[in-house]
């Protein structure tokens, strides 16, 4: 059961190690893009590339149609990889239960977004965790671990692809550990939880939105935890009252002093609450990603304005 990229590579490992996979459940189909067309899940796309593979899309997961063919199965094993939150009926269907990959050390980043907000949060490691899904969300008993470090300039594309090829050799272990009887599954501890590494909630407008108040290693931490999607969001105001709405995908930490926004002939610094924090890729909106200068030689005449201001 699952939706992103982030579920496939799993999904693959198991067919390649020898399961018998031969059903997935994933979202239905959604109008996506400026032409809305219906766009499939990655999982989706998999499937049918594959062949062989019955594909379950339901609206809503309590439907009686869709448990009673879940039910026909007679399947040992549920994986759940990046889905939705189960139904009891569900998650008890299988004989040996229902395991949840997640992808960070539990307790750690509980929530929607673990990968983003281990960067976002400038922790020093991560990984990935199998648990037997509970009724609450990322509560269950763990099965195995592995960690992995966040490198200085890590963004969450590096780190999701890292994250990925672990997730789906620790998914084949714990099937193979789960069906020799030889895992132990282990209450998680939150007795170490503090503020900012207890949740990982579902990313949005507001919470991607960087908050120029903050440290320039705070804020150059949000564009690296949001880069390449969503994207940290940012709004530059020039002198005349002008603003531009932006993605900000890239980010240099800077020795200079914090002070007035700074646009050269080719670098864009903008003032943290300590530092400037030099932007080097960014996406006006409306128009595609493009490198600082690139956005300076459109336009020159910020360069003498020293009323910009970002928010």
């Amino acid at each position: 059961m699952g939706t992103p990229e982030f579920a496939v590579g799993p999904l693959k490992a198991l067919l390649d190690a020898g399961y018998d996979i031969p059903a997935v459940v994933t979202v239905p189909d959604k109008p996506k893009g400026r032409g809305l067309q219906m766009a499939q899940s990655d999982v989706k796309k998999f499937a049918l590339e594959r062949g062989n593979i019955d594909i379950l899309q339901p609206e809503k997961l309590r439907d009686e149609n869709f448990l009673s063919r879940l039910k026909s199965y007679n399947a040992d094993l549920f994986i759940v990889v990046a889905f939705r939150m189960l139904p009891e009926v569900v998650w008890k269907m299988p004989k040996m239960g229902t395991f949840n990959l997640h992808a960070s050390l539990l307790p750690k980043f509980r929530g929607a977004a673990p990968i983003n907000w281990a960067i976002i949060q400038r922790e020093k490691e991560t990984g990935v965790a199998t648990f037997f899904i509970d009724d609450k969300i990322d509560t269950g008993c763990i099965l195995l671990q592995e960690k992995c470090p966040i490198e200085e300039r890590e963004t969450v594309e590096t780190l999701h692809d890292k994250l990925m090829e672990m997730g789906s050799s620790l998914v084949v272990k714990t099937v193979q550990e789960l069906e020799k009887g030889t895992i132990t599954p282990q209450p998680q501890d939150a007795s170490s939880l503090t503020e900012t590494n207890s949740a990982a909630p579902k990313l949005n407008k507001t919470n991607c939105r960087i908050d120029w108040s903050r440290t320039a290693e705070e804020c150059d931490a949000l564009v690296r935890g949001l880069s390449p999607f969503p994207a940290a969001l940012a709004t530059m105001e020039t002198g005349s009252g002008e603003t531009v709405e932006m993605k900000i995908f890239a980010t240099e930490l800077s020795d200079k002093k914090a002070g007035k926004v700074i646009f050269t002939d080719k670098s864009i610094f903008v003032p943290c609450s300590d530092k400037m924090l030099e932007i080097t890729s960014l996406q006006p909106a409306g128009k595609k990603r493009m490198g600082a200068k690139d956005f300076i030689n459109g336009h020159k005449n910020l360069i003498d304005d020293e009323n910009i201001r970002f928010f």
